[in-house]
């Protein structure tokens, strides 16, 4: 099954085809009118790698704060639980970043939007910075992650509609940087030391600002989601096709935040369940780099992957890749071995599942925003819930109890792809 059916061929008298079909453009006529839209590039070459480099940033920025609490705790005499808000705080912005600049997109130019992110998270890190107490430090994380939430959204919003037939393997390319950063950003506060994080966020600032001057790169009127042939324009009535949507985004939104519950308990409790299972401390702590390594590798691996099959398919088999994956970890031997593949199935979906979304609800704007938005709140009540629930279950059973989440995320990905079959034409 792909993405791409053959071409078929041109009616006598038909327009010659753009023979610039491929390029970094947005469709030509994506509402079905006939109505065509820009054809010029929604990113430069120049602004697709920044793009990358934002995301890189963004994936440093939020794996800071963990590592810098011992500095935090010396700095403002704090207890472990009160030095964590920093991170939530920083979650917390990026949630409402979200939500605030899908209002504005599409209001607001692309490069503007953009710029206002990136400002803001250099302002939030500086003020994280130099606070000179706890309260202001937390508002500079909020303001950070509000920066972040813009960026977050931003620039995978703009790639998944942006490439055409690529934007699912632009956006794996694209969130595999994240995963760089978050695998740099702890090694630069271990280089410096906890007690300087202050130097690390400081220098985090400066380096948002050159990215300002790629903006000039990315095409400031957001192109449009691609829609299905023959599917009906909205029209504010509640029919069977609105009912038909509602499940279908409120299934994607389970999807999102079960999968990114499983991928934050895996990085909280592998080390401890692998631990409990009778590993060294040091195998716990390097098999859990690794998952974080293999998930930035899998998301490079299924760029090109991407381009030959659908993104059903593709997220249908990590979805069974990693239940089966996570079932493994339950044999204490095999535990180091079955999480690293956890981390390469699961790396796929999220940036996977944003175009399927996109094509599956063309007339639902806010869609890509509610799923982001969806996937952070996963992040953040995952290790909560899961500590909650192995409280009675134990340690040993940490890898069954995310199996059984997974296999809800396989159902899922099975009744959206029903779901969102096309109809064949009568």
């Amino acid at each position: 099954m792909t993405d791409h059916p053959t071409a078929q061929r041109a009616p006598a008298g038909s327009p010659t085809p753009d023979p610039t079909a491929g390029a970094i453009h947005g469709p030509t006529d994506v509402t079905g009118t006939g109505v065509g839209t820009s054809t010029a590039p929604v990113f430069t070459p120049s602004a697709v790698v920044a793009s990358c480099v934002g995301f890189m940033l963004i994936g440093a920025l939020q794996a800071f704060y963990g590592p810098a609490i011992p500095g935090l705790r010396e700095e403002f005499g704090l207890s472990p639980s009160v030095a964590g808000l920093g991170l939530s705080a920083h979650f917390v912005g990026g949630v409402a970043g979200v939500l605030l600049f899908d209002r504005l997109y599409g209001r607001t130019g692309n490069r503007r939007i953009l710029a206002a992110s990136y400002l803001l998270m250099a302002v939030g890190s500086a003020g994280f910075a130099v606070a000179p107490n706890w309260p202001l430090a937390l508002t500079a994380a909020l303001l950070a992650g509000f920066g972040f939430g813009g960026i977050d959204y931003g620039l995978n919003q703009l790639f998944a509609v942006g490439f055409g037939h690529r934007s699912t393997a632009m956006l794996n390319v694209l969130n595999a940087h994240f995963g760089i950063g978050a695998i740099l950003g702890p090694v630069l506060i271990a280089v410096v030391g906890a007690e300087h994080y202050p130097v690390v966020f400081l220098v985090f600032a400066l380096a948002n600002l050159p990215l300002l001057f790629c903006l000039r790169g990315v095409r400031d009127s957001p192109p449009r989601s691609p829609q299905p042939p023959g599917s009906p324009a909205p029209t504010g009535a509640s029919t069977p096709a609105d009912r038909a949507l509602r499940s279908v985004l409120a299934v994607f939104v389970a999807l999102y935040v079960l999968h990114v519950g499983i991928e934050a308990g895996v990085g909280g409790w592998e080390p401890t369940h692998l631990e409990t299972v009778g590993h060294g401390a040091g195998v716990a702590a390097t098999a859990t780099s690794v998952y974080w390594l293999m998930m930035t590798v899998g998301r490079f691996l299924v760029a090109p992957i991407a381009l030959r099959f659908s993104a059903q398919t593709i997220i249908t088999v990590s979805c069974a890749g990693m239940t089966g994956c996570l079932l493994l970890a339950a044999v204490p031997d095999l535990a180091p071995f079955a999480y690293a593949g956890v981390g390469l199935f699961i790396a796929p979906i999220f940036p996977t599942g944003l175009p399927w979304l996109h094509r599956a609800a063309p007339h639902a704007r806010r869609a890509g925003a509610v799923v982001i938005a969806a996937s952070m709140m996963g992040g953040v009540a995952a290790g909560p819930a899961l500590g909650k629930v192995i409280e009675w279950s134990g340690v040993r059973a940490v890898p069954l109890l995310l199996a059984a989440v997974s296999a809800v995320c396989l159902a899922a990905t099975l009744w959206l792809t029903r779901a969102t079959r096309p109809k064949p034409a009568r």
